[in-house]
C-alpha cells in the first residue's frame, strides 16, 4: 500500500474484483435514501450508527472499499477506517455517481 492511509481504486478494477468474486467488503457512506435508491450490489450502508457493527464483523485483513457520491467523502472515511486497523482500504474514484454511469446494469435497488 502507498504511504497514505488508503489507496485509490478505479471503477474498472473494482468491477474486475467483483467479477472474480474477490473477498472484499464494500461500504457506502451516502445518505440512507440515496443508498436505498441505488447502490453497488453487495455493499452495505455505513454511517455512525452502523460503524460499530462493521468494525465487529469485518476482519482487518479483508480489503475494504469505501463508496460515496463522487469519490471525495470516501477518502476521509477510508482514512478513518485505516486508523481502525484495516490494512487494505480503498476509496472508489468517482464514487457511486461514476460507477452508475459506467455500469448501469450493476446497480442494486
Amino acid at each position: 500500500m502507498s504511504d497514505s492511509a488508503f489507496d485509490h481504486l478505479d471503477p474498472t478494477t473494482l468491477a474486475d474484483w467483483l467479477d472474480a468474486e474477490a473477498p472484499l467488503t464494500l461500504v457506502d457512506i451516502r445518505d440512507p435514501m440515496s443508498f436505498a435508491q441505488g447502490h453497488i450490489p453487495g455493499s452495505r450502508h455505513l454511517d455512525n450508527a452502523s460503524a460499530g457493527a462493521l468494525l465487529d464483523e469485518t476482519p482487518h485483513d479483508r480489503p475494504l472499499v469505501v463508496v460515496c457520491y463522487h469519490g471525495h467523502s470516501s477518502q476521509q472515511a477510508a482514512t478513518w477506517l485505516s486508523g481502525q486497523g484495516y490494512r487494505q482500504v480503498y476509496s472508489l474514484d468517482g464514487g457511486f455517481t461514476d460507477w452508475a454511469h459506467r455500469h448501469p446494469s450493476r446497480v442494486a435497488h
